[in-house]
């Protein structure tokens, strides 16, 4: 009696990242992977966040910096994610490569960025960029482009030629990951699935497999 046919799929060799013991490391091998084969913002993020009704909001944004400390970017904080993460200082993003088939979901604490940090980083930014951070009041209503267009003047003649300091609301956020899952696609949905977790941002890593 011939032995049961596999699923061929079920005949592929395990990946060697499924048993990964660092989810940093993991994360900065995907990333630089995605920015070999994503054709647009390799670090780009999808940020949820939660309003004071406990309604979910959620949009595309930009990684800044990831390491052991967590995961960063910057933004207007009188904005909408601004004002809901300064009250509700948890978080999730989810990062997605269509090129590779892979996903990355984090939940974690929010914390603000130094000011070092912020002004580093805001020095690295295109002119124009620092002269909007000044002019857009971010997520509040606009009665027209013009409008617009009259503070960047505004602020383009009022900063001339000199340096663009950094506005006072416009800084970083460190999300501090309390779980990362790592996905990765196969036919038939039959995929792999590799969560760390742990209690808190000083105690060590647990893994765990998942059903897809």
């Amino acid at each position: 009696m011939s032995a049961p046919t596999k699923h061929p799929d079920l005949q592929t060799d395990t990946p060697a990242w499924i048993e990964a013991r660092d989810p940093f490391a993991l994360f900065a091998e995907w990333l630089a992977d995605a920015s070999k084969s994503e054709p647009n913002d390799p670090s780009a993020m999808a940020l949820a966040t939660a309003d004071a009704d406990g309604y979910p909001d959620v949009r595309m944004v930009l990684l800044k910096g990831a390491d052991e400390n967590g995961f960063v970017f910057y933004t207007n904080y009188e904005s909408a994610k601004g004002t809901e993460l300064l009250a509700n200082p948890k978080a999730a993003l989810c990062f997605h490569w269509k090129s590779l088939r892979r996903q990355i979901r984090v939940r974690g604490l929010v914390t603000q960025a130094t000011e070092a940090e912020a002004d580093a980083y805001h020095e690295t930014r295109a002119r124009d960029s620092q002269i909007g951070a000044w002019a857009s009041r971010q997520s509040r209503e606009l009665a027209s482009r013009f409008e617009f267009e009259k503070e960047i003047a505004r602020y383009a003649a009022k900063f001339g030629l000199g340096k663009v300091p950094r506005p006072p609301h416009w800084s970083g956020f460190r999300i501090t990951p309390l779980q990362i899952e790592f996905w990765r696609d196969r036919p038939f949905r039959l995929h792999d699935r590799l969560v760390f977790t742990r209690p808190d941002d000083k105690s060590g890593w647990t893994t765990a497999k998942l059903f897809p």
